[in-house]
């Protein structure tokens, strides 16, 4: 039986893309083995940064360290932007930008079967790159009863329900390395949803590049869903799911539909009561360079929306952009008291990178930002957030939220305790032995850091224990 191993870097989207290809691979008849014993490693790339481009090098040299008889196959958004540069890497097969991601398995099948023909390495044309701009091959959709999302290694799953972005804003490579945005049929979210819960899931993260724009390149037919939010009614009212937790969405995607949907859904948490709202920058300035679609009080305006919606126990979280081009200390200093008076519960606070190709690339010729001051801005928004997060979690203590069972380390089941994730985005430790993916409440008994919790079993929500 061939094996292969996975690595994936970056959004839930991309982990979502290898969660696909995992599962096709597997339904294929690949066993799914460790990195050194892998007869194929598929490194799922990341290229939103610099940093990210150098994460998935070092993955590729570490794979020819420890397994060098391997077929290295790259993927992902790096293979889309620069398959030349990776192509050139020591022990790298095959390139596979997001244009053809849908034809990986086949691209896999042909290596393993070339490996078992012995075909001679130099009758073998690879590094081959498989990347166009046309993205005909990068279908979203889950094929086959074996592509099936389902609870397995990740008790909470995501299901890509959109991919690519149209919007250009002016620091991001994305719509290069995906495409406009595209939608998968409501029909097929819903079988998803079905068979997701069929199979015992509990909790499912509806994921995409561009979430909220889910629906807008699709002509929907009588009694299909005509948007967004009209999707997330159609999922809640037609399906069993117990939990549905959305993933990232830009603020001006949150209609007021889907913030009533919250209102509705929220206090039985079957929508978990999180969001996350790409922040970017909290100056107006900032904002207009970057192109973003929004003011910063429109932002305000969304989050006052959400919290009157889904209660002061609402996890807000948001990307947060330091050093644009021109950023200037004013500038920051409007960014930093903006997220001052926002009620943020965690923020990903990351450099801006230059990527060729975007105007931001040019931009940065122009003004950059010294590397200094960008260190001192995050490390100021840092402190900030933790102290922010140190409040929220402080005020859960005593309160029973709902939280579904995670696949607990050994060190902490060691312990007698089981690792979960409430509703509101809060990791905890539960003081009892629980099986992974159950739905329960606990009582939040001590705020022990910024990082954890622990709580007591209450009443349990799946199971009686």
């Amino acid at each position: 039986m061939p094996s292969f191993y996975i690595e994936n870097f970056g959004c839930r989207a991309a982990r979502a893309d290898g969660e696909a290809v995992t599962s096709r691979l597997l339904s294929d008849g690949f066993s799914e083995q460790a990195l050194t014993e892998a007869d194929v490693v598929v490194v799922n790339t990341c290229s939103v940064t610099a940093e990210a481009d150098r994460d998935a090098r070092a993955f590729v040299r570490k794979t020819q360290r420890l397994n060098p008889a391997a077929k290295v196959v790259v993927t992902g958004c790096y293979a889309q932007r620069a398959p030349e540069e990776i192509a050139a890497l020591a022990g790298v097969t095959a390139v596979v930008g997001n244009s053809h991601k849908g034809l990986l398995p086949e691209i896999v099948q042909r290596l393993v079967q070339d490996t078992a023909a012995h075909v001679p390495d130099s009758l073998v044309p690879f590094p081959s790159l498989f990347v166009d701009d046309q993205f005909a091959h990068s279908s979203i959709e889950r094929g086959g009863e074996h592509a099936q999302v389902i609870p397995g290694a990740q008790t909470r799953p995501n299901l890509k329900i959109q991919e690519g972005c149209s919007n250009r804003c002016t620091f991001c490579i994305i719509p290069t390395t995906r495409g406009n945005s595209r939608s998968l049929a409501a029909a097929k979210v819903l079988d998803q949803v079905r068979g997701f819960v069929a199979a015992g899931g509990r909790e499912l993260v509806l994921s995409g590049i561009n979430l909220g724009r889910w629906g807008r390149d699709l002509t929907p037919a009588a009694n299909e869903p005509a948007n967004f939010a009209d999707l997330v009614r159609q999922i809640l009212n037609e399906t069993d799911l117990p939990r549905l937790r959305l993933s990232s969405i830009e603020p001006m995607d949150w209609t007021l539909d889907l913030i009533a949907l919250m209102r509705e859904f929220s206090p039985t948490a079957r929508i978990a009561r999180h969001a996350h709202l790409p922040l970017q920058s909290g100056s107006d300035a900032v904002l207009r360079r970057m192109h973003r679609r929004y003011r910063p009080w429109h932002y305000a305006e969304k989050v006052m929306a959400l919290l009157e919606a889904a209660g002061p126990q609402m996890a807000l979280g948001a990307d947060v952009m330091i050093g644009f081009p021109g950023e200037s200390e004013a500038e920051f200093q409007e960014t930093y008291d903006f997220i001052s008076r926002q009620p943020f519960t965690y923020l990903h606070c990351f450099p801006f990178s230059p990527r060729p190709g975007t105007p931001g690339w040019l931009l940065y010729q122009q003004s950059p930002v010294p590397p200094v001051e960008i260190h001192q801005r995050m490390a100021a928004l840092r402190e900030l957030i933790a102290a922010k997060t140190r409040c929220f979690r402080a005020c859960l203590v005593e309160q029973t939220l709902s939280a579904i069972t995670l696949h607990t380390p050994a060190t902490i089941a060691a312990r007698g305790r089981t690792s979960a994730l409430t509703d509101n985005y809060v990791p905890i430790e539960i003081n009892q032995v629980l099986p992974a993916n159950e739905l329960v409440d606990v009582t939040i008994k001590q705020s022990v850091a910024a990082e954890i919790q622990t709580a007591e079993t209450l009443l349990p929500l799946a199971v009686a224990i």
